[in-house]
């Protein structure tokens, strides 16, 4: 973890920047020596939405399930899809 404080950012953004795209990981800033700000790639904060989304969806999916919903197997969902596509030889 790097923590630097909110100087850094304007002194030393090309380093800062360097280090998000290459390490994957975010950098803390401080400002006066308090937490105040979260700095990284637009790729990793890319991924953490799509994580963050996927969860989600995750989530209501289970919770779906939990309260009664019908669920299928996956031969049932393969049979279905065989249906919809209009494939005879059993696999998609």
């Amino acid at each position: 973890m790097m923590i630097k404080p909110s100087t850094s950012l304007r002194n030393e953004y090309n380093d800062i920047s360097q280090f998000c795209k290459q390490s994957g990981e975010p950098v803390f800033l401080t400002k006066n020596g308090e937490g105040d700000l979260v700095v990284m790639s637009i790729e990793q904060y890319e991924r953490r939405e799509e994580m963050l989304d996927l969860r989600q969806k995750l989530l209501e999916a289970e919770a779906h399930r939990l309260s009664g919903a019908k669920t299928f197997s996956p031969d049932e969902v393969n049979a279905r899809l065989e249906e919809i596509i209009g494939g005879s030889d059993g696999s998609l």
